[in-house]
């Protein structure tokens, strides 16, 4: 009964914090009001948020955390030799079709976001069924190692957290 009067107490509590300190104000108007919106907008939109996610594998996300800092740190300094150094582009800009085994949508979500963020690579596409992801990539020297790097390296552990 709670649950569908509160489905997401701490989206609720933050909107709430979040209304105050942007107005600055602290007046009885607007603690209700912030209250309001802090209880209304996580209701109207709970057919929105994905699958409640249950945590497994605590190492796994550490390890995936930490290959994602140092792909993505490693990824900056290659666009950063293609900037300052154009003629130095070893292989051209190309789509990779990756073959997929991960369905849970928060697992595509967390691999949409690492992709994203990691420079020179962009997530382009994604079949009806998930089965493929079609990544973009600033330098594709091949398409298959790049295809097994992200299955090895993101999937499989994104399958482990999430499945």
């Amino acid at each position: 009964m709670m649950r569908k009067l509160l489905p997401a107490p701490l989206l609720s509590v933050a909107l709430f914090v979040l209304w105050l300190l942007l107005n600055h104000r602290f007046s009885l108007g607007h603690i209700v009001l912030g209250a309001l919106l802090g209880w209304s907008i996580p209701l109207i939109t709970r057919g929105l948020r994905p699958l409640p996610v249950r945590v497994r594998h605590p190492i796994t996300i550490l390890r995936l955390a930490l290959r994602v800092v140092h792909d993505t740190t490693v990824s900056n300094l290659h666009v950063v030799r293609f900037l300052l150094l154009p003629r130095y582009r070893r292989h051209p800009a190309d789509f990779v079709a990756i073959p997929l085994q991960l369905r849970d949508p928060n697992g595509l979500a967390v691999l949409a976001m690492i992709v994203c963020i990691t420079p020179g690579t962009a997530w382009a596409e994604i079949s009806r069924d998930r089965s493929m992801l079609m990544l973009h990539v600033l330098e594709a020297y091949d398409h298959a190692a790049i295809a097994q790097y992200v299955k090895t390296h993101y999937e499989r552990p994104l399958m482990e957290i999430f499945e």
